[in-house]
């Protein structure tokens, strides 16, 4: 296919490597700074530009690859007739492309991307389209750079994204929340690594709730009194403690419930 990149940014960059390692023509990328725009060209043996006038018509399918904010300004003046235009957000919906085109859709990678990434091996897709065609033409079109491809409407997207943000920027922010304490209480955090890791590798083949541990699972109240009072400097951390694990014990109990009727 022959295709234009509308963004520079980390996805438009890895999708943008992906779709050329699978055989596909990016025939222009559209950014917002020349820098940026002709950087990612070079990057894809592509042309560039800033100019919205200047749009390449000759594309198959039109990549919006912007942040989800932008999409409705570049869905107010990307006009591509009948040819297919898709955008990459995981809480946009797929009709806000309706004025760009008659064919339309949602590609969204559901991962943390990084310019850094040359490939997509194991990264999963969620696809949609306007029509069953379209959507069966986005499918196709995925599985030349993912083996994994899911359909998925508005709503499950949709709350797909909120889970993927429980399990990535939320997590990630525990990591930081813990880094920081470190560092002020004079500790590696590497020390931390391998627990990290193992924890990842058990979610392969357990579900989340089976492999919680620590106290509050245990409802050892006197480790979590003790710890609460030696976080008395560190608000933020002793109100994340104090949240998650009342967190764990109310789902500890749900659990229990429901394993006994």
């Amino acid at each position: 296919m022959r295709i234009v990149i509308i963004g520079t940014g980390n996805t438009a960059t890895v999708l943008g490597k992906s779709i050329i390692r699978a055989g596909h023509a990016i025939i222009q990328v559209i950014g917002r700074t020349s820098k940026n725009a002709e950087q990612l060209a070079k990057t894809l043996h592509s042309s560039s530009t800033t100019d919205q006038t200047q749009l390449n018509t000759s594309a198959d399918l039109y990549l919006v690859a912007v942040s989800d904010n932008a999409i409705p300004e570049i869905a107010s003046w990307l006009r591509a007739d009948k040819k297919l235009v898709v955008h990459t957000a995981g809480s946009v919906e797929c009709k806000v492309l309706q004025p760009c085109s008659k064919n339309f859709g949602v590609l969204y990678p559901l991962q943390s991307l990084r310019k850094e990434m040359d490939h997509l091996p194991e990264i999963p897709f969620l696809v949609d389209g306007n029509t069953a065609d379209n959507g069966a033409l986005i499918f196709d079109f995925a599985k030349t750079i993912s083996a994994d491809i899911r359909f998925a409407v508005d709503h499950q997207r949709f709350m797909t994204h909120i889970a993927a943000v429980m399990v990535s920027n939320f997590t990630n922010h525990l990591y930081a929340a813990a880094d920081d304490f470190c560092k002020k209480e004079n500790i590696d955090f590497k020390l931390l690594q391998p627990l990290i890791e193992e924890i990842a590798t058990r979610l392969r083949l357990f579900s989340p709730a089976a492999v919680q541990t620590g106290p509050a699972i245990r409802n050892d109240t006197d480790t979590i009194r003790k710890h609460i009072e030696l976080l008395e400097p560190f608000p933020l951390q002793q109100s994340l403690y104090r949240v998650f694990t009342e967190s764990i014990q109310q789902t500890a109990s749900w659990h229990t419930r429901i394993d006994a009727n």
